[in-house]
Parts: C-alpha cells; structure tokens; sequence
C-alpha cells in the first residue's frame, strides 16, 4: 500500500488479476473462490486496510440499514433522551441512526424529510407531537410514502405512520386527584405553547377539575408559559400576585416547575408545606432540583424500545398495529 493511498475494490482487483466481484466475495466472506486466489485477495485486501463500503453495498442490496431521526430542537432534553433510548435499541437490532434538527416551521421540517428521503433511510422516527400537521403529512406522502414512519407521542393518518402515544390527559388528570388527596384545594395549571400534546395535558386538568367542582372557566389555567426556567418563574410569581391562596401547581414540563418552585423559594414559601408541586416528563431535572420535583413519568424509555422494536418488525415484514397506547405513572418524590 502506498502511504496515504486507499485503494478501491477495483484497485484490488487490478493488481491481483481477478474481476471486481472475485474481490467482493472474498471481502463479504462468500463461496465461488479458489483457496489460492482467496488467499491472495485476502492478504492484499488485509494489507491495504480494505474496509467495506456499507453505503455502496446498500444500493445492490437496496438496504442501507440507516433510520432517520427528527427533533425540532436538540435543546430538548426530553426528545434528545428518546432519540438516545432509540438509536441505542436500534444498535442492538444492527440498525444505524442519523439525527436532524428541523427547527420549529413547517417548512424546515419537510426539508428534513426530503433530505431524508435522499439520504435512503429505509424508516424515519418523529420525535414529538410538534410534528403532528397537516404540511408534515403532505411532506411524507410527497417524499417517504414508501417506508414507515413512526412518532413519538403523535400520530398522523397514513398508511405507513405508526403512533407510540403515552395517556397524558388521564395522567394528568390522577395528578390532579393526588394533590386533592394531599388536601390542596386552589390548584394552578401552567402549559406551554399549544400542541396537541399539551392540550391533551390541558385536557387532563380540566377534567380532573371538573371532578372537583370547579369548571373550566374558573379553573386556574396560564397558558403559552416558555418552556424554560425562566418561564415557570414568571408565571409563578403571576399566580402568587393573582391566587395568593394557590396551595397546589401543575406543570406542563419539569423545566417550567423548576422555574416556578425557585419563584415559590424567593418569596419565602416552602414546598410542599404550603404549595405542592408536580412537573411532567420525568425527566433528569425532576431529581436534580430542590425539593425534589413529583412528575408524571409519560414512559420515554419504554416508548423508544417500543418504537425501536416495532420499527424492526416493519422492515422485516411482520405486523404490527398502528397505534400503541402507554399509560402514564406518576413518580412521587419530595415536592408533594
């Protein structure tokens, strides 16, 4: 081998005097090749450092083994996770994962699948129900009506789109009743921008209000709250200005609660002896907190091996339905 030079498959074949495909079967360890001339290509393929080419050996088999990940925001700790929970079981299953940044318009997100398609993946995983429109379904009918597709925590009405979707509105709803249980009568709900699943948390508290004797309209609801720390301090010291009396506090997102409880903290009231707290997702946030943070957990790990799992079952021909539904599980901790 001549330094700094990496010879093709062609090359190889060249200087052994074999056709290209005799180098391809002793590389790809197949029948059809005497030992002599075996032993030859593989003593040049081993000197020369020959590695396969996994993007050229898709096109013949017309499997390239890769699956596409979208996130509209990698500063999403919770779908960064997921991505993780599913390109690891994927690894497993000896497929292999690209992740994209969309951004948050409908525009960007239809570039990503187009870059997708061109990409050969033979599935794609949309992480979240911000994927979950009407210009992302005309995107995948234009450019990956012909592989599955699969949401986390979303669906959209096609034939090839799966839905792993967690209970949300009933868990929301328990959560509701767990601080009624704790004697918390003035219970505030902070949501974050508008998607189908916040509404669907939205959802859950209404009902679980409404078991309580309080409608919607009197219902203390703050909506369109920055999914940030910064957004649940905010809108903490909102509800302490409006509802002095609020003694409970339901949040969207464990961010946004870790906001709030820092507001509760600066104005001298202690969780949870005079306001409990509960956040949503379940996520590293909840135990690195103070107090630590109750959350709903809405079963992110258990989602992306489901997801992973059923995936796999696509592309190998079995059937699997299209939508699954996981039930949420609140994990108590130190802030109720």
């Amino acid at each position: 081998m001549v330094e700094g030079i990496f010879l093709t498959i062609y090359d190889i074949a060249k200087v052994a005097g074999v056709s290209a495909s005799t180098v391809s079967r002793v590389a790809n360890n197949k029948p059809g090749v005497n030992a002599k001339t075996r032993q030859k290509v593989q003593q040049l393929l081993e000197q020369n450092h020959y590695v396969p080419n996994d993007a050229a050996r898709g096109l013949v088999t017309s499997s390239s083994h890769l699956v596409g990940i979208l996130i509209a925001d990698i500063r999403t700790q919770h779908h960064v996770e997921g991505a993780y929970y599913i390109a690891n079981e994927l690894e497993k299953l000896e497929y292999y994962s690209i992740i994209l940044n969309t951004g948050n318009s409908d525009e960007a997100r239809a570039a990503s699948l187009r870059i997708l398609e061109r990409r050969k993946v033979e599935a794609a995983v949309l992480m979240g129900s911000v994927f979950q429109t009407d210009a992302v379904a005309s995107a995948i009918r234009q450019y990956l009506s012909g592989i599955p597709v699969f949401m986390l925590n979303g669906f959209i009405n096609l034939p090839n789109v799966y839905g792993v979707l967690t209970d949300e509105c009933t868990g929301v709803e328990e959560c509701v009743a767990l601080l009624a249980r704790k004697k918390r009568k003035n219970i505030a709900f902070m949501v974050d921008s508008p998607t189908p699943s916040s509404m669907l948390k939205l959802q859950g508290f209404v009902n679980g209000m409404e078991k309580l004797g309080i409608s919607e309209k009197k219902a203390w609801i703050y909506r369109d709250v920055e999914g940030t720390v910064e957004g649940g301090y905010q809108s903490m010291k909102k509800i302490l200005q409006e509802h002095p009396a609020v003694d409970g506090v339901i949040c969207s997102l464990d961010i946004i609660a870790c906001g709030a409880m820092r507001a509760l903290w600066d104005q001298g009231i202690r969780v949870p002896d005079q306001v409990g707290m509960i956040g949503i997702d379940n996520s590293v946030y909840a135990d690195i907190c103070t107090p630590r943070l109750t959350s709903l957990d809405n079963m992110l790990l258990d989602s992306g091996i489901t997801i992973a799992h059923k995936l796999v079952n696509c592309l190998k021909g079995r059937t699997t339905s299209q939508k699954t539904m996981l039930f949420t599980n609140i994990v108590e901790r130190e802030s109720t």
